[in-house]
């Protein structure tokens, strides 16, 4: 029997019981004992425990990210990232130098374009893309996932035609003169292509997940919710991954998985349910689109977009086919997980919800940007959880204000009115979307604004204190899981899970000491994964 003392830590235990602490004695897996550093030693440092010194560091229970696609950061690895490219030019020349390692005919796979951080130039063409790379086809996610650049080699090889018929919800956007694609794809228009690209090998794909978990581990994360089936392979080999690398290869990283929703029927024909799995791995809820997003204006509004009027957004679905869909999920006894950006999106997936009786677990409302107060009333029920993503604040400032207008602003993610109204939140990054580090997850929560920029930010009533926006992404992460039993505080009994800091978030000075600040170690039931 291993017995471990975590020692001469400043350990914040967010247990009412015991908020502060020196030490915690870890065994199996589990928290033994927690108090003063006098006190374990002598009750339990006897006993042939090993002791790990923490050196005075700052020290939290493990750091969960409610909402990511691990899947996502692993194609960072293998695929053309073009997170935070700040211009046309530059994209073009990171498009050409990953040209020259592909063979003709073999496909470019990239993502994370966001013309918004462009400050030269538009969204590339076809034309530019052709230009770029002539002899392979070309597929480029934009950063929300929502919007997609192709060249002529990519439609010719997904044999597109004009006459095809584009899939409901998407649009293949055409030059208002020729008439001809301009190469951008939106929404579901993305399956004319996705359909003919070929699949990764099974080794190739955990290859890259194992990269990502062990990035996600080394960012402090103890936990993650994940939501992937689609770009692994389906239900049965992302089960298999993940059991592979987490339960028999001892990465470390709890997981729970998100699934998507075509895949239901599937897992119910294989035993699987909401909590299947064990405390490293379960399957979690039914993941689902009510709507798109800001940037390319697919955000579901109950009012028109303030800078096109008449523009309401999107509805993945008409209200009688979602009521469907969730009345389905609900049959088989699951959860929901519901990608909610625009205030008419949250409110048709309300109405429903609110017909239907409740599950074990909580139903989750995916990223709940922006709300109404009629709504935040409808969200202060324990068997629902916002699933809120702070860094959004950074990725769609200062453009998305011209989306929603001044009135609307003060709905704008407003994690603090979302908090203080007793809406229970969860902190999850959305990666790649945005940084898997929640550490600047935390910083634009508590700052609303980029790193660098020196004004009072963005909304700023809705800043949240450092203690708020720590506790989304440990307490509130628990929660969103139905583990707060498990998890999201250092207590006795629960999983050993911790996350070390360089400097104290609670004692700093200025928020920005947030962007100076290290993970100085990753400590996953009572094993220390990760140390600087």
């Amino acid at each position: 029997m291993t017995r471990t003392i975590f020692t001469n830590g400043a350990i914040y235990t967010f247990d009412s019981g015991q908020p502060n602490v020196e030490a915690v004695v870890v065994e199996n897996g589990r928290i033994l004992d927690t108090g003063s550093h006098q006190e374990m030693i002598l009750q339990w440092g006897r006993t042939g425990s090993n002791i790990v010194d923490l050196q005075g560091k700052m020290v939290t229970p493990g750091l969960i990210d409610s909402h990511l696609h691990l899947s996502g950061v692993a194609f960072n690895f293998l695929d053309l990232d073009l997170t935070g490219v700040k211009s046309k030019s530059e994209m073009l020349g990171k498009i050409r130098d990953k040209a020259n390692t592909v063979a003709p005919g073999q496909w470019m796979i990239g993502m994370g374009w966001d013309e918004n951080l462009f400050t030269e130039g538009n969204i590339p063409t076809i034309e530019d893309l052709d230009h770029a790379a002539p002899h392979c086809p070309v597929y480029l996610k934009r950063i929300c996932h929502h919007a997609f650049l192709v060249n002529s080699k990519a439609l010719e090889m997904s044999e597109y035609h004009q006459s095809n018929p584009v899939p409901t919800g998407g649009s293949v956007v055409l030059d208002t003169r020729t008439k001809k694609p301009t190469g951008l794809l939106l929404e579901s228009a993305s399956q004319l292509i996705t359909k003919y690209i070929p699949e990764r090998s099974y080794q190739e794909l955990k290859d890259g997940l194992k990269l990502a978990m062990q990035f996600a581990v080394k960012k402090g994360l103890t936990s993650v919710h994940t939501n992937d089936p689609a770009y692994l392979g389906g239900l049965d080999s992302t089960y298999k991954m993940y059991d592979e690398l987490i339960n028999h290869e001892g990465q470390g990283l709890r997981c729970n998985l998100l699934i998507d929703y075509p895949y239901l029927h599937q897992l119910k024909e294989r035993g699987m349910f909401a909590g299947f799995g064990n405390g490293n791995l379960q399957i979690g809820a039914i993941k689902i689109f009510a709507d798109g997003a800001f940037g390319r204006r697919t955000a579901l509004l109950s009012e028109p977009y303030n800078d096109q009027p008449g523009q309401y957004g999107d509805a993945m679905y008409d209200q009688e086919t979602l009521y469907q869909v969730m009345k389905e999920i609900r049959e088989h006894s699951m959860p929901l997980a519901v990608h909610t950006i625009g205030d008419k999106a949250l409110e048709n997936v309300l109405d429903i919800l609110d017909q239907f009786p409740k599950v074990k677990y909580r139903d989750r409302i995916i990223h709940t940007s922006l709300v109404r107060e009629d709504l935040i009333q409808r969200l202060r029920d324990t068997s629902r959880i916002a699933d809120i993503q702070p860094r959004f604040v950074v990725g769609d400032y200062p453009w998305v204000q011209e989306r929603v207008g001044e009135k609307r602003e003060q709905y704008l993610y407003a994690w603090k009115t979302l908090l203080s109204s007793g809406v229970l939140c969860a902190g999850g990054s959305d990666a790649p979307i945005e940084p898997v580090d929640p550490l600047l997850g935390i910083h634009a929560a508590v700052t609303r604004r980029t790193p660098g920029d020196t004004h009072d930010g963005w909304n700023a009533k809705e800043k949240l204190a450092m203690l708020e926006a720590v506790k989304l992404f440990t307490v509130g992460g628990a929660y969103a899981t139905n583990e707060e039993n498990h998890k999201g505080s250092i207590s006795r009994g629960k999983f050993a899970d911790f996350t070390v800091y360089s400097n104290n978030l609670f004692t700093m000075d200025q928020p920005d000491e947030l962007l100076n600040t290290e993970i100085e170690m990753t400590i996953v039931g009572g094993e220390i994964k990760y140390k600087k």
